[in-house]
């Protein structure tokens, strides 16, 4: 599953900045709801990282790595948050893979495997 970055439209995963006193895999599940709707069980493990350049509102551009937790999703709400900010869509891996422009992140959703449920 990915969602529409709300400032240029090509599909991306839900991230965020975590917030104080909250987990990076706890901050990955609430992005999830926050900008997809769907709530599930989120890896407590990052199954990778990359980096990408965001445009900050004054225009200038600062790196940032993302850490990229697996969540097995349970369900989508009818409603959230970011609903008409974004699209969400549902992909197969290798359509996914194709649609994000990071080639990290590609290579993360290419070679991504379902994780037990302990992870």
């Amino acid at each position: 599953m990915l969602v529409t970055s709300r400032r240029t439209g090509r599909w991306i995963i839900p991230k965020g900045w975590p917030m104080k006193q909250e987990t990076p895999h706890a901050a990955s599940a609430r992005e999830a709801l926050e900008e997809a709707g769907v709530v599930g069980e989120v890896g407590t493990r990052p199954i990778g990282s990359y980096t990408y350049q965001k445009q900050l509102k004054q225009g200038a551009f600062v790196a940032c790595e993302v850490h990229v937790f697996p969540l097995e999703v349970k369900r989508q709400q009818r409603t959230w948050p970011e609903k008409s900010k974004r699209q969400v869509q549902w992909f197969s891996s290798a359509d996914a893979a194709a649609a994000v422009q990071e080639p990290a992140l590609s290579e993360i959703i290419r070679t991504f495997q379902k994780l037990p449920s302990s992870s």
